[in-house]
């Protein structure tokens, strides 16, 4: 869209809090591998292992035998491609520049453009059953962004009461529900869909540079272009790239994490920690699961150059 909405706020009056259709589940299970825990720790530094996880939980969620979930991820360093990226003439040789400067690199499998991945920016995922009928995948991204202006309301309400949903153009992985403040993008969206579930997935920029990031992902499109015409692609502008610390907002992971939990909870979900589900139920998955680590050799093998 190219109209700038203002997404709801804690208490806000937009609709969406009252919105039954946008409703989170009662009860979710907490999935947590922010950068540097054990848990992140896991996955060896593969930046294909949170998209492969996802993967296979999405699959469990759709299958039943886990609950609905909420996946909060961060990994140390890297740039998550999309498809279109990585049919570039010159994608590889980018690719390569990107890991010759220790920069991890990889093709995900979920929609959108290049986004760099660091320990200041947050992924949030929703991982869902899907319900009968015609999916809202509007809905859907409605309340992701909500709950991400709602976790950043309870410690810069100030902040939170600037952002806007719409396509800010010249950014990196630009779509219809990117969040901005002061016409600078923190947030993208992207949706997954199986078969009996999906998930919608949102990195979010807190800390450290913006500009720095995008000039990150500025340079890979300009080697793996090489200037060639014709060619579709963001043609990124790093100044127009902002993190939540820079525009006012949190500027920790760990406050906007739990801002994310205190959303999540406030709309009366009960979030049970994977550890606790595990001792309820028995479900355990984990970035070291043998069918987490077959999911991202496949996305590698899929998707590689």
């Amino acid at each position: 869209m190219d109209d700038m909405s203002k997404i709801s706020q804690p208490n806000g009056s937009d609709g969406l809090h009252s919105d039954p259709s946008a409703a989170l589940p009662g009860r979710m299970a907490l999935f947590e591998h922010l950068s540097g825990s054990a848990a992140e720790r896991e996955g060896g530094g593969d930046m294909l292992i949170p998209f492969a996880f996802e993967e296979t939980l999405c699959r469990d969620v759709g299958a039943g035998l886990a609950p609905p979930s909420v996946h909060l991820w961060s990994h140390p360093g890297g740039v998550a491609l999309g498809l279109r990226d990585s049919r570039l003439p010159f994608a590889g040789q980018a690719m390569q520049s990107l890991e010759a400067r220790g920069i991890r690199a990889a093709v995900r499998h979920s929609g959108g453009a290049a986004v760099p991945l660091d320990q200041g920016v947050v992924n949030v995922s929703l991982i869902l059953p899907k319900s009968r009928g015609t999916l809202d995948f509007h809905r859907d991204f409605r309340l992701l962004a909500s709950l991400i202006a709602e976790a950043a309301g309870f410690s810069h309400p100030s902040a939170a009461a600037q952002i806007l949903a719409g396509e800010v153009k010249g950014s990196y992985c630009p779509g219809d529900y990117d969040l901005s403040i002061g016409g600078r993008k923190f947030c993208g969206i992207a949706q997954r869909r199986q078969s009996h579930a999906y998930f919608v997935h949102a990195f979010v920029v807190v800390g450290g540079s913006g500009q720095e990031r995008g000039e990150l992902v500025r340079r890979f499109y300009e080697e793996a272009a090489q200037g060639a015409e014709g060619l579709d692609y963001p043609k990124v502008q790093p100044e127009i790239i902002g993190a939540l610390g820079e525009l006012g907002g949190p500027d920790s992971a760990a406050v906007f994490a739990d801002g994310i939990r205190r959303a999540v909870t406030a709309r009366g979900t009960e979030l049970v920690k994977a550890a606790d589900q595990a001792e309820e139920t028995g479900y355990r998955l984990g970035y070291g699961d043998p069918r987490v680590l077959e999911a991202a050799k496949m996305l590698r093998e899929r998707y590689a150059q």
